[in-house]
């Protein structure tokens, strides 16, 4: 859910607003820490963002335990939408964003309500370390997502190296570190992957005007709202109260994962630029493994690491000397996109 800074749509986090509305100056947010040095807060913001997204995986993998999946993604939908409502009604970007119902309607449904239940689902098999891991594959189809959109990205030999090497990285998780009885969950996380990259497209594409802050709290709210009846019909409800480690794990998701992480972000699009920021994608699945084995003690296999550098070197090269974002002209008007 954030500006997207290529052609790829990278998508540094499963939940990225799109931030240069949610800034006082917008016109300095574009060109602001490219060209100085990182300060001190600037490397606060950068660690603790990294550790907010980083971490849904493992608090996700402590709720599924006792929690159906669409229980989890209600709660944790519903608890950040009641954080972050108020502060969009403040900011009067409630209102503009609901006129635009319809983009809005397809960008919630394939950003948070299709990708985040399916995450939940996978992870009742799947390592959350596996699942950040796979997640970290989403630059790569955003390659694909911009073909089939008609906005296909100027691929040079290293973007197409990127590519290769990050498929190889996928097939040494998925055929060499996953388990056959965990295949069926590795196609969730593969819509997962489509979905995320799917998303900051819409985004892009039909509402690249509309503030970042009434963004993300219409849509966890939407996404809460459709979860009502999915858990009442489904029987997804508790027939008891969870443990205090699930309750404290829903909290993490939404008040820190969710509601938090977008005020990070930002503080740290403030302070580094945006160019920068979009780096803080290659931090999160090394996140997600430390937290995996410390916490849950999962297993760390040499094809984890093998696959972790793989997946990471071709995100890498697959956006390469692809981001750049044109200062604009007006506060009304918005970034545009060169190669």
């Amino acid at each position: 859910m954030v500006e997207r800074l290529s052609l790829s749509w990278q998508h540094p986090s499963p939940f990225l607003p799109h931030f240069d509305d949610c800034l006082p100056e917008r016109r300095a947010v574009v060109g602001r820490g490219h060209n100085k040095t990182v300060t001190r807060r600037g490397l606060f913001l950068f660690a603790a963002l990294g550790i907010a997204w980083g971490i849904p995986y493992l608090f996700i993998k402590v709720a599924v335990g006792e929690l159906e999946p669409a229980m989890v993604v209600f709660a944790r939908s519903g608890l950040a939408a009641v954080l972050l409502i108020p502060l969009a009604l403040f900011r009067r970007e409630v209102l503009v964003v609901v006129r635009r119902w319809k983009p809005m309607l397809a960008y919630t449904v394939i950003e948070i309500v299709i990708p985040w239940y399916f995450l939940s689902s996978a992870e009742r098999t799947l390592p959350s370390s596996t699942a950040g891991l796979l997640l970290a594959a989403v630059p790569l189809a955003g390659v694909a997502v911009a073909f089939f959109l008609g906005r296909p990205a100027k691929l040079s030999g290293i973007n197409w190296v990127g590519i290769g090497i990050g498929m190889l990285g996928v097939a040494a998780l998925v055929g060499l570190d996953v388990g056959g009885s965990d295949l069926p969950s590795v196609l969730e996380m593969a819509v997962v992957v489509v979905c995320y990259a799917l998303g900051p497209a819409i985004l892009s594409k039909w509402m690249p005007d509309l503030p970042g802050v009434g963004v993300v709290a219409v849509s966890l709210a939407g996404a809460a709202l459709v979860y009502v009846p999915i858990v009442l019909l489904s029987g997804s409800l508790p027939n008891q109260w969870p443990s205090a480690n699930v309750i404290v794990a829903i909290i993490v998701l939404a008040v820190v994962c969710s509601a938090l992480a977008f005020i990070l972000m930002i503080g740290l699009v403030a302070e580094i630029g945006p160019v920068k920021m979009s780096t803080i994608t290659y931090v999160n699945p090394a996140v997600a493994i430390v937290a995996g084995a410390v916490v849950l003690g999962e297993q760390v296999t040499v094809w984890t690491i093998v696959g972790f550098a793989l997946v990471l070197l071709g995100s890498w090269l697959v956006t390469r000397h692809r981001r750049e974002v044109v200062a604009v002209a007006a506060p009304e008007a918005t970034p545009a996109q060169v190669d």
